[in-house]
C-alpha cells in the first residue's frame, strides 16, 4: 500500500517525509484555505512547494466545473510540475475531461468518488487515480470500506490500471481496513499515519528493556 498524506501544511508533509514512507501527496482548496493559502499565484506556487518537498505524486485540483474551464486549468496545473496529477471531480463533464487528459498524456485523479458507478466511468475515462471518500460516507451513515470493496472487485475483474486512493481517511483503523480490502492508496492526516506506530505494549516493553539495561550497567 502507498501512503499519501492529505494536507496543504508544509512541515506536516516535511514530517511525513522524514519517515522515510511517503509516496505522494493529496490537498485541495479547502486544505489550502486552512493554511491561508490563497490567490491564483499563491496556490500554484505552494503546489511547486510540496513538489520539490515529496518525490512522489502531487494531486492539484481544478476549480472550474466545466469541460473547457478544467482542462484549461489541468494543463496550467501539469505544467508546474513533473509531479502533479490533475484533480478532477465525479460529474459528467470530468469524465469527459479525464478522457481528453488521458489521451494527451497527463495523468488524473478523479475525486469525490461515492458509488461503484462514478468509480467504473474514471477507469473507463483512464483516470490514473479514483478518490473514494471513506471517511465522508461513514458520516452519513454509510459503509465506505464496502465501496472500496466493491470498487476493487470491479477492477480485477477487468484489469482496469487504474489505482484506488482511499481518501477521507480519519483513524488508524480506516488505514488497516483499506490495507486489508486491498486499496493501492490512502491518504489521511499525519496522526493516523504515525498512529499506526502506537501500541501500549510496545511503550511498555521499550520501558522494561531500558530498566534492566539501567540496572545491569550500574
Amino acid at each position: 500500500m502507498k501512503f499519501f498524506i492529505d494536507t496543504a501544511n508544509l512541515d506536516q508533509i516535511r514530517q511525513a517525509q522524514e519517515l522515510g514512507i511517503l509516496d505522494g501527496v493529496t490537498t485541495n482548496p479547502s486544505l489550502m484555505a486552512k493554511e491561508g493559502i490563497s490567490g491564483d499565484a499563491a496556490v500554484k506556487g505552494h503546489y511547486v512547494a510540496i513538489c520539490e518537498i515529496v518525490d512522489g505524486d502531487v494531486s492539484a485540483e481544478v476549480i472550474s466545473t466545466d469541460y473547457e474551464g478544467m482542462i484549461a486549468e489541468g494543463k496550467i496545473l501539469a505544467d508546474l510540475h513533473p509531479n502533479i496529477v490533475v484533480k478532477v471531480p465525479a460529474i459528467v463533464d470530468g469524465i469527459k475531461a479525464i478522457r481528453w487528459f488521458t489521451d494527451h498524456g497527463i495523468r488524473t485523479n478523479c475525486t469525490l468518488i461515492f458509488s461503484a458507478g462514478q468509480a467504473l466511468l474514471a477507469a473507463k475515462a483512464g483516470a490514473s487515480y479514483v478518490s473514494p471518500f471513506v471517511g465522508r460516507l461513514d458520516d452519513i451513515s454509510s459503509d465506505g470500506l464496502h465501496l472500496i470493496e466493491k470498487i476493487r472487485a470491479i477492477y480485477d475483474n477487468y484489469d482496469f490500471g487504474t489505482e484506488i486512493l482511499a481518501a477521507s481517511v480519519r483513524h488508524t483503523m480506516h488505514i488497516i481496513e483499506c490495507a486489508e480490502i486491498g486499496a493501492d492508496i490512502m491518504t489521511g492526516p499525519l496522526s493516523a499515519i504515525v498512529g499506526l506506530m502506537k501500541h501500549p505494549l510496545t511503550d511498555s516493553g521499550l520501558k522494561q528493556f531500558l530498566a534492566d539495561h539501567a540496572k545491569a550497567n550500574n
